[in-house]
């Protein structure tokens, strides 16, 4: 559905080879669908299993099952293929988990409404404990999470 939801969304933008390769693309999904069974060896099919993947993995990034197995098993397909579709684009599972996880969590801090603590972020995007979640934020944002959220209401005021 993800693959055929970002064709419809695109058509329009596609020339003629892509709206050929959106075509085989969608024709190769719908076999593999049919014999519930997804060809890892089909290169096209890698995009397509990967936003999937994140569709899904962004339904649940609150589940602390969340994990390659998990996406991968909901999918039915093998996590080889999982993680081989993702290293297609250049990313793992893992981080596209991590970085998503990190995204929600950032925009909590920024929420108008009653700002949780470190701790509740942490329990609540599941990070470990809320070290992990401080060492994993600044990391990528340059900044702790308190002191991002320092920042962003100063700038609101």
């Amino acid at each position: 559905m993800a693959h055929s939801n970002m064709i419809y969304e695109m058509a329009a933008d596609l020339g003629p080879a892509g709206v050929q390769a959106a075509h085989s693309t969608l024709i190769e999904l719908a076999k593999a669908v049919a014999r519930h069974r997804v060809d890892d060896t089909e290169p096209q099919l890698a995009s397509a299993l990967a936003q999937a993947a994140k569709d899904l993995a962004d339904n649940h990034l609150t589940d602390p099952e969340l994990s390659g197995a998990m996406l991968a098993r909901e999918l039915n397909v093998s996590v080889r293929s999982l993680q081989r579709a993702f290293a297609a684009a250049g990313e793992s599972v893992t981080a596209y988990i991590r970085q998503r996880r990190l995204e929600e969590a950032r925009l909590a801090l920024t929420a108008p409404s009653g700002r949780l603590s470190v701790s509740e972020l942490a329990a609540h995007w599941q990070f470990a404990d809320s070290s992990h979640i401080i060492r994993a934020f600044k990391k990528h944002y340059g900044r702790t999470p308190t002191e991002y959220a320092r920042s962003t209401t100063a700038a609101r005021n």
